[in-house]
């Protein structure tokens, strides 16, 4: 298909890690390996929740300081 004298580009497939190293740094040698990783630890609703009344209990203790004196 022509549009405007350009073809339609064929779509490029997905590389996956070792393609693309290979493709980056040629072959692999033995000092190169991948490792997979243990999945990340949940995260806890509440631990992130408290963060946000930590910050505003945090800005009520700034709002009820005394001014600072000037010099």
């Amino acid at each position: 298909m022509r549009v405007l004298g350009r073809r339609k580009r064929d779509r490029l497939r997905p590389l996956d890690e070792a393609a693309a190293y290979a493709r980056c740094h040629g072959d692999r040698d033995d000092n190169v390996r991948i490792v997979k990783l243990p999945p990340r630890r949940l995260r806890y609703e509440a631990v992130l929740s408290s963060g946000e009344s930590i910050r505003r209990d945090f800005e009520e203790r700034l709002d009820t300081r005394e001014p600072e004196s000037a010099f």
